[in-house]
């Protein structure tokens, strides 16, 4: 498995920081496969950007700051790297050479980024400053970053000037992230502004996958994502119960089981 690049491994610390609130030095050095001289200095760094604190052995929280938005919608116990990575993979999987891919911001997007690394002459439209910061430096690729206004929580762009920038693009395939999955098979939002900019996305897409894990299964966020009925179908990281499976298929969902 190749080893993250300092950007991603950044994103990696700061997600499992606020998941969790702390890591030790050791436990992120295993989980990123790296010499724990790498993650001594990428905690330093981050510190310095005010990002964490540093305590005797490892990192937590800074003092004050509100978990971010993957935190406040799951408790800690719904905190689900493998599925995520596991899901990451199996779109990974769907995107063949030459193609043109429209990535989504979010931790499995993230993952679905690091995945792609292996595959050759990708155009790659993201909205995310990690994702463009990781994929360009990939020989071979091209990486389009949609510009707009930058959401300082997800450090990526949102907006009607994202939105607008969307329509001059021919999509093979996008992979997008939602708040939850209801029980009647919908995939929900948050914002009202990320639903109607995913449903932009969804348009835009010959084929378009919502990446969905286990943990925000029959979650109720508030917005619907208008459009819906034109996305391919939902990957996920185990299979739903029958109920929930069965309303996902009779929405025309294709289902992907990572």
């Amino acid at each position: 498995m190749a080893r993250p690049l300092a950007v991603n491994r950044h994103d990696r610390i700061r997600e499992q920081i606020e998941a969790t609130g702390s890591a030790t030095v050791g436990s992120l050095a295993a989980q990123l496969g790296v010499s724990r001289e790498t993650i001594r200095r990428d905690l330093k760094l981050l510190a310095d950007r005010q990002e964490l604190d540093i305590v005797h052995g490892g990192a937590t929280r800074r003092a004050g700051m509100e978990p971010g938005p993957v935190r406040r919608l799951a408790p800690v116990a719904s905190d689900n790297s493998a599925g995520r990575a596991a899901i990451a993979q199996t779109a990974a999987n769907l995107v063949t050479d030459g193609m043109v891919v429209l990535l989504d911001c979010g931790p499995t997007a993230r993952l679905v980024a690091e995945a792609l690394t292996g595959r050759q002459r990708l155009t790659v439209i993201t909205n995310s400053l990690a994702n463009a910061l990781l994929l360009t430096r990939v020989p071979g690729f091209r990486v389009v970053m949609l510009g707009g206004e930058i959401d300082a929580v997800d450090e990526s762009s949102v907006g009607i000037d994202t939105m607008d920038m969307l329509r001059n693009y021919r999509v093979d395939i996008a992979f997008l992230c939602a708040g939850g999955l209801t029980a009647d098979g919908q995939p929900t939002d948050t914002c009202r502004l990320w639903a109607e900019q995913r449903q932009r996305m969804i348009k835009a897409a010959k084929r378009a996958y919502f990446m969905v894990d286990s943990s925000v299964f029959e979650r109720e966020t508030p917005v619907r994502i208008n459009g819906i009925e034109a996305a391919t179908g939902i990957i996920v990281d185990t299979p739903p119960s029958r109920e929930l499976s069965q309303a996902v298929f009779d929405r025309g969902f294709d289902m992907l089981v990572a």
